[in-house]
């Protein structure tokens, strides 16, 4: 931990915190740098997927930017730790950071008066940063996501998300435990957080705060597995430290500190950056989730049993992922939400004056928007490799039962305070009384 220096505001100085450690000496695996000459797959901590998108960004993912990453250990550590902090007069701070590979924190408490923490090279720790920023220290670029699955995919003027929105450290041996941090540096390697920015000094000394619009975390109870429920939203401090949720987003005046509580990422772990949430997968979590061949294996199988619509007696097929997902097939199925009967595509039963998308249910009468289905292809979103019995209302994706009840019960941030539970698979906000609906087909009359 970094421990600060003298608190007299006058008197610019530095504290030098290298302190012996007492730790008992471990036995490290062979550095990876080995395993990569010998070609052995390099460790990978965990996968970050942004929420809103069906496998992939409607332009395709390029580079940097993507709907998912995954963050595996590097040839070389590039993590940083805490390890000086100066107290200097605020007009000397540009040139106290002028060192560009010297990565710090520089707190700005008055006109006057700033505290630098300086960081230095941790080699058992991985560094990634995530935000808005296309700069090369970024490695996951993250724009805006819209309800339908569409972002601002080049820099938003509006946009909510920091530049430089967060950092998550990974240590490079067992059990390779990720941590998230508010906050990423910049191009400079460094971090400020200006006067008007909520800031303090902890009750041990130590320097601390918040970004604008904050990061906030939710952990699920129980995991992210069958009978998970979701957990509490928190915010995350630039130190790592969790913190109830201020009145806003921007607001100076920060949440309690819950003691009881860390910035470590688990399994189905939510990440929200004011514009764009994004779920932490681990490996071992992903080996509970369907892969690309079992959810093609389903849709296979669901077209196998040669669903007909009730009323126009055509057989009924669910697309392949790569004919794309723009306009729907001749076949594709389609649903009153409200009900769940399927039917084939007609053009009766409108009924404007409750509203143009609102159609009457042929089979129960039930009154409802009436959509396409569309099968969830972003098989990390899933909670399990169930059945697609279960669509999203009012959008039509497609899921297993247990992932459906658990994204219609999980309300994810909106706006400066605002929550909402929306499809994973297009950010569309859920409506209804459950947010879901079980899909109720007919199957062929021979």
């Amino acid at each position: 931990m970094v421990l600060e220096g003298s608190t007299d505001v006058g008197t610019p100085g530095s504290l030098g915190l290298r302190q012996t450690s007492t730790k008992p000496p471990r036995i490290l695996p062979a550095p990876p740098s080995d395993s990569l000459l010998l070609g052995k797959e390099p460790v990978k901590y965990g996968e970050l997927i942004v929420l809103g998108y069906n496998g992939s960004l409607a332009s395709g993912d390029k580079g940097r930017r993507r709907s998912r990453l995954a963050l595996s250990r590097r040839p070389q550590a590039n993590g940083v730790k805490p390890d000086v902090v100066h107290h200097i007069s605020t007009p000397l701070v540009s040139k106290a950071l002028s060192n560009r590979g010297q990565h710090s924190i520089s707190y700005t408490l008055s006109r006057s008066h700033s505290v630098i923490v300086e960081y230095t090279h941790d080699n058992d720790t991985d560094m990634f940063q995530i935000g808005r920023s296309t700069e090369n220290m970024i490695d996951f670029v993250v724009t805006d996501t819209t309800p339908g699955g569409v972002a601002g995919e080049g820099p938003a003027a509006q946009s909510t998300i920091s530049r430089y929105a967060c950092r998550v450290i990974c240590e490079r041996w067992p059990p390779y435990t990720a941590r998230i941090y508010a906050a990423g540096f910049d191009a400079s390697s460094n971090i400020f957080l200006g006067e008007r920015a909520a800031k303090w000094r902890t009750p041990d000394g130590l320097m601390d705060g918040l970004t604008t619009n904050g990061v906030l975390v939710m952990h699920p109870a129980g995991g992210f597995c069958e009978g998970s429920l979701p957990g509490v939203w928190r915010e995350i401090s630039v130190c790592g430290n969790v913190y109830t949720l201020r009145d806003s987003r921007s607001a100076q005046q920060r949440g309690k500190l819950v003691e009881n509580e860390s910035n470590v990422l688990r399994d189905g772990s939510l990440i929200d950056l004011c514009g764009a949430t994004l779920l932490w997968r681990t490996p071992a979590g992903l080996l509970r989730a369907p892969t690309l061949k079992q959810l093609e294996a389903q849709r296979q199988e669901a077209n196998a049993a040669r669903p007909q619509c009730p009323v126009g007696l055509s057989t009924l097929a669910f697309p392949s992922p790569a004919r794309g997902r723009d306009v729907p097939d001749k076949q594709q199925p389609w649903v009153y939400v409200r009900c769940g009967h399927v039917h084939g595509y007609h053009s009766w039963g409108c009924r404007r004056e409750r509203g143009p998308q609102e159609r009457e249910c042929p089979l129960c009468r039930l009154v409802g928007p009436y959509v396409p289905l569309w099968l969830g292809q972003e098989a990390g979103l899933c909670l399990d490799p169930g059945p697609p019995s279960h669509a999203f209302a009012p959008c039509g994706h497609v899921c297993s039962e247990k992932t459906a009840r658990y994204w219609a019960q999980t309300p994810l941030p909106h706006g400066t305070h605002a929550f909402h539970a929306a499809c994973p698979f297009c950010g569309a906000w859920l409506t209804g009384e459950n947010g879901c609906v079980r899909l109720i087909f007919q199957g062929p009359l021979d």
